[in-house]
């Protein structure tokens, strides 16, 4: 068979590293794929600047026309990231009946059903398994070697920046803002780091995790999705005496047929594995009902993970393609009318231990005030920790209280009631526990 020809969009630093995987790699794909896996056509606005990589100047072009329109292209590669116009160089390259690799979570959270629905109709497959994960063959095993599990939970630390900024603040006691700085002189954070510190990242892989292990539509604007940015590092000491890390997890749980889906600050036990996934380093665990819990590892962003990841893809095509079979697999793993819809659980309902840390006037009767309310809405503590008598009486000291199993709405009535006490000098600050993994 002759060469595959493939097209990539996208010139940036993902892309320079699928080009030197394919040159550096060509002879071992050869091996396993039976033909070579050639780049025929690069189109980026910017096709001058020095990407590390050598690259035939007849290859690039400014015009990604020249991509759809090559009819010996049978593969695209989308990563140019963000919703537009990734999303129109995606559906036109499918209406031209080529297979689509990419790794735009953002585009496939938010716009995936039209796009699996046009990859339904022309009869051709869209592969992402560099979209969640970066190297980690999550998605590939979510699909193919655990297809026959019914799937009860995913759950996992799923942002290398989140995470390094929080390994630093519970190893060193760092500031956020202080560490936050150094990741972005590192380059483990974007200058605007919004989509990362804030959670939206991790919802937009949480969003892709639960359509494939539950087979269902998602509407990633339900995803409750909060960040790590009012997380400080009396947060961190106090969760450290109770026992605990805390790290920005991604939780999906299929339960009284309905979904958990949700992305926030949790406290996770110090003897469960994903409470030792340090730095900018990823952990997805799931549970299925006949493998039991298994647990992915590695690093989920970076040039050359995404890019073996992104390569891997195309080995899958370029192996379908071989084998005459067209479109062998659909893009969540189900058939497409199997996909149903399941809804999403309120957080209000969710069932969660919490910390909960006032900052509140030493003064008589304080701890009864704030028992008092939450036991008039259901809530028990479980165990309490009190800074020392400040020298001022004015100043603030910080209560921190764990509670036993209590429903989220039930604990957000009361700490409004609470903070409108005039005992209160700031919002209390309230972190979900999840003893319970499985």
């Amino acid at each position: 068979m002759s060469d595959i020809k493939v097209g990539l969009i996208g010139f940036g630093n993902i892309g320079a590293g699928v080009v030197r995987l394919l040159q550096e790699n060509a002879d071992v794909i050869r091996a396993k794929v039976g033909t070579g896996i050639v780049l025929k056509r690069i189109a980026d606005l910017d096709i001058t600047s020095d990407r590390g990589v050598t690259v035939d100047p007849g290859v690039l072009t400014n015009n990604v026309q020249d991509v759809f329109e090559d009819p010996e292209i049978s593969i695209v590669i989308e990563l140019i990231g963000g919703y537009e116009p990734a999303k129109t160089f995606v559906l036109k390259s499918i209406e031209k009946g080529k297979h689509i690799v990419t790794a735009n979570k953002a585009l496939l959270a938010l716009h995936g059903d039209e796009i699996y629905t046009a990859a339904d109709r022309k009869g051709v497959e869209i592969q992402f398994e560099a979209a969640v994960g970066g190297g980690i063959p999550v998605l590939t095993a979510i699909k193919g070697n655990m297809a026959a599990n019914n799937f009860g939970s995913v759950i996992g630390i799923m942002n290398g920046t989140c995470n390094y900024i929080l390994t630093r603040m519970t190893q060193e006691g760092a500031d956020f803002a202080e560490v936050l700085k150094t990741a972005q002189e590192l380059g483990y954070a974007e200058p605007d780091p919004t989509f990362d510190i804030e959670g939206v990242d991790t919802a937009h892989k949480l969003a892709i995790l639960v359509s494939l292990c539950f087979g269902t539509k998602i509407d990633f604007n339900h995803i409750y999705t909060e960040g790590i940015s009012r997380i400080s590092g009396l947060d961190v000491k106090f969760a450290n005496d109770f026992g605990y890390r805390i790290k920005l997890l991604a939780i999906g749980k299929l339960s009284d047929g309905c979904i958990e889906a949700r992305v926030h600050p949790t406290m996770i036990p110090l003897h469960n594995p994903l409470s030792d996934v340090n730095g900018v380093f990823n952990a997805i665990r799931l549970t299925g009902d006949f493998v039991g819990p298994v647990m992915f590892y590695g690093r989920g962003a970076g040039q050359n993970p995404t890019a073996s990841a992104i390569v891997g893809d195309l080995v899958g095509l370029a192996r379908t393609m071989q084998a005459g079979a067209g479109r062998r697999m659909a893009p969540l793993g189900f058939l497409d009318n199997k996909i149903k819809t399941i809804p999403l659980k309120p957080m209000a309902d969710i069932i969660s231990k919490y910390m909960l840390r006032f900052s509140a006037l030493d003064k008589p009767g304080v701890l009864a005030a704030i028992a008092g309310s939450l036991g008039a809405h259901g809530i028990s503590i479980e165990s309490m920790v009190q800074s020392a008598h400040q020298d001022s009486d004015a100043a603030p000291v910080p209560i921190v209280i764990k509670t036993h199993e209590a429903h989220e709405g039930s604990v957000q009535t009361a700490l409004e009631e609470i903070d409108r006490l005039d005992i209160i000098s700031e919002k209390t600050v309230f972190i979900r526990i999840e003893d319970n993994l499985e």
